[in-house]
């Protein structure tokens, strides 16, 4: 076998929107492939990489900045990394694109009424309350991806559909052998 040749799908979306289980289901069958794969997911990483930042836009970005930084590094050795974050502002995923190089970004697109109907932590209802300041969605934008690799319409389809169609295109971008 050939050396893997590292990339980055980078999961965007609403909270709720299913960025995390499409982006799980994906890493399991890379790894059955025989991939090196990470994952980064919001809520991990804010365990232990950002712990320090809190939710202001400016530390959103930040913490953006940092997991742009960790993905270029196991792209460049290799790695299939699969990030999972809102991340609301095409300025810093064109930042993550232009630093990472084999970058292809994964549009998980679900209407807003959808995604408060999946939250289970109960955090758009905090957020409409007011109890959430600059929550994405309800009182700070979500700027929607102009030309991502791929759409996934997760309110219309169902996971196995959404990862079959990420699948098949890094299939066509020639990531996948």
């Amino acid at each position: 076998m050939s050396e893997q040749k590292g990339f980055t799908l980078w999961f965007t979306g609403l909270p709720c929107s299913g960025k995390s289980a499409v982006a799980d289901r994906v890493a399991e069958i890379l790894k059955k492939k025989g991939l090196k794969v990470e994952r980064l997911d919001g809520d991990i990483v804010r365990q232990s990489l950002t712990r320090d930042l809190g939710f202001s836009k400016e530390d959103r970005n930040e913490n953006i900045r940092r997991v742009t930084f960790v993905a270029k590094l196991l792209t460049r050795n290799g790695v299939a990394v699969l990030t999972s974050f809102i991340s609301p502002y095409r300025k810093l995923r064109d930042h993550a694109r232009q630093e990472i190089g084999n970058f292809i970004e994964v549009y998980v697109k679900c209407p807003v009424e959808v995604c408060m109907k999946r939250d289970t932590k109960g955090m758009y209802q905090k957020a409409l309350k007011g109890e959430i300041k600059e929550f994405t969605g309800i009182s700070d934008p979500y700027e929607e991806p102009l030309n991502p690799e791929i759409i996934l319409e997760t309110d219309k389809e169902t996971l196995e559909e959404s990862t079959a169609r990420v699948i098949k295109r890094l299939n066509d971008l020639e990531y996948l052998e």
